[in-house]
């Protein structure tokens, strides 16, 4: 895919700290970097290096204590209307007791968008993740992977220029991870969609991102922004087995040990 250089979301020297009368916790420290449109970044680091913090922030739901976030050149002060998000817990964002469909459909009934024009973008989200064949059925009959591809496919059908995903595919086994994984290469591409993708997984980054960006410990950093220089497309088959993909991996990693090792430093 062809890069665009224009920044679809801007962070710039952006602080948050929880403050209480007991403590002070500076969970980010000063986090400046763009993200351009069409680009696939992938972000990483140690357990507590604001990695959730940030996500909140990026998606409007959380204020920083200073600095600023523009998508799209806008400032981020609510959700913003050209984001979407998907969270690991893919069972707490879909509603029970609602259809595959139903589930799809909300947020553009939000929107106010017309029942025949929902109804096109629910059948294209349906397709994009191939579950065309459950849209009548309820999330609870239907397995972790498929749950997590009607949560992607709500993303989807809302139309997003920018799709953020909070490690999405932690809670499924590995098989049904590579399977996700490869439907976001797909969905990226096609969809033309800018992606931050956070995720523990060092493998997953290097194989989904355009980019790596490896933060440091809380009070979080950019330690290391690692431009991933693998051809594609890619396959978990091929891919993951090239010289060229455990030379990042390995570059990453050590970031994530650095970062570790500067928590007593």
């Amino acid at each position: 895919m062809a890069m665009n250089a224009v920044a679809v979301v801007s962070v710039s020297h952006l602080n948050k700290v929880y403050q209480s009368r007991e403590r002070r916790v500076e969970a980010i420290g000063d986090l400046t970097f763009d993200v351009a449109a069409g680009d696939f970044t992938c972000i990483v680091g140690p357990s507590g290096a604001g990695k959730t913090t940030l996500l909140k922030c990026l998606s409007g739901l959380l204020a920083p204590t200073s600095g600023a976030i523009l998508v799209n050149g806008h400032a981020v002060v609510g959700p913003p209307a050209e984001m979407a998000v998907v969270f690991q817990e893919y069972g707490r964002s879909l509603f029970p007791w609602k259809t595959v469909r139903e589930n799809i459909e909300l947020p553009l009934r939000e929107k106010k968008i017309a029942r025949t024009e929902r109804a096109r973008l629910v059948d294209e989200a349906l397709e994009a993740v191939a579950l065309t064949g459950v849209a009548g059925s309820y999330p609870w009959q239907l397995s972790g992977g498929m749950q997590q591809r009607v949560a992607i496919a709500r993303a989807v059908a809302y139309q997003p220029k920018v799709m953020v995903l909070d490690e999405p595919f932690a809670a499924v086994d590995a098989q049904t991870r590579a399977d996700l994984e490869d439907l976001m290469l797909r969905l990226w591409s096609e969809l033309d969609l800018t992606v931050i993708f956070v995720t523990h997984d060092i493998d997953e980054a290097v194989y989904l991102g355009q980019r790596v960006l490896v933060l440091s410990s809380s009070p979080t950093r950019v330690l290391d922004d690692v431009p991933i220089d693998i051809a594609g497309p890619r396959s978990q088959a091929t891919t993951r087995v090239e010289p060229r993909f455990a030379e990042l991996r390995t570059r990453v990693y050590r970031g994530i040990q650095q970062a570790k090792a500067s928590v007593h430093g």
